[in-house]
């Protein structure tokens, strides 16, 4: 039986699904080319997952290229703001058993998911034209399911839980998880569930995107909220 898993921030029915989606990331790119901005927040909400993930950033990831490793087969490089560069295995990173913050971080992720259905339905409902809206980045009418809510950097969602983390000190080790079964976990916490949602409603900049847009990282620095960013109501 197929179980969902949560993997850098995204729902999968089951780890083949998530190994799946991330190859067909590394496999959309030639040798020395650079991410552009959708694929390159899902790897790097994936390593924000990792148990070393303060290592693995560093001082700052400037970007994320596809390069040819040691086996001649395409891999993923970081690129650090220091310069240093370093090759991360996605598929280990899956297949690892979840760590304390990325199971705290999917129990945040599951606390907010009501808030980013309204926000998507509050556009559907102003921008609708056929059961169709513009992807905030391509401009491309697409419908419902071709779309997802997407957090803008600098602030990811994995920042976002971050802050909120060291903001309240928490030990995630502590924090009681509700298990559910045959669903995503929830914090069982209803106090510091609407803290966060709190938090995230005022820390997120979201758009609307297509689930596999090519966008430019033009942006990718900039936290100012932006005239076209969503927000939650």
């Amino acid at each position: 039986m197929k179980h969902k898993v949560s993997v850098g921030g995204k729902s999968f029915e089951s780890k083949a699904d998530a190994l799946a989606y991330f190859k067909a990331i590394l496999n959309s790119y030639e040798f020395g080319e650079r991410l552009k901005e959708f694929d390159f927040n899902d790897v790097i909400s994936l390593i924000e997952s990792h148990p070393k993930r303060e290592k693995k950033m560093g001082a700052g990831i400037k970007e994320v290229r596809v390069v040819k490793s040691k086996y001649n087969s395409k891999c993923f490089e970081l690129v650090r703001v220091d310069g240093t560069a370093e090759l991360p295995s996605y598929t280990k990173r899956i297949n690892s058993p979840p760590t304390p913050f990325s199971i705290f971080l999917n129990a945040c992720r599951q606390a907010i998911q009501e808030d980013l259905r309204n926000v998507k339905l509050v556009y559907f409902q102003k921008h609708s034209k056929k059961g169709a809206v513009k992807c905030q980045e391509t401009g491309k009418y697409l419908k419902w399911e071709e779309l997802s809510i997407d957090h803008r950097q600098p602030n990811t969602f994995s920042i976002i839980v971050d802050r909120f983390i060291e903001i309240h000190n928490l030990d995630v080790n502590q924090i009681q998880i509700l298990e559910i079964e045959g669903g995503p976990n929830e914090l069982a916490d209803s106090e510091m569930k609407e803290k966060f949602r709190e938090y995230h409603k005022k820390k997120a900049n979201l758009r609307i995107v297509s689930k596999r847009a090519n966008l430019g990282r033009s942006h990718q620095a900039k936290i100012i909220r932006q005239k076209k960013d969503l927000v939650i109501e």
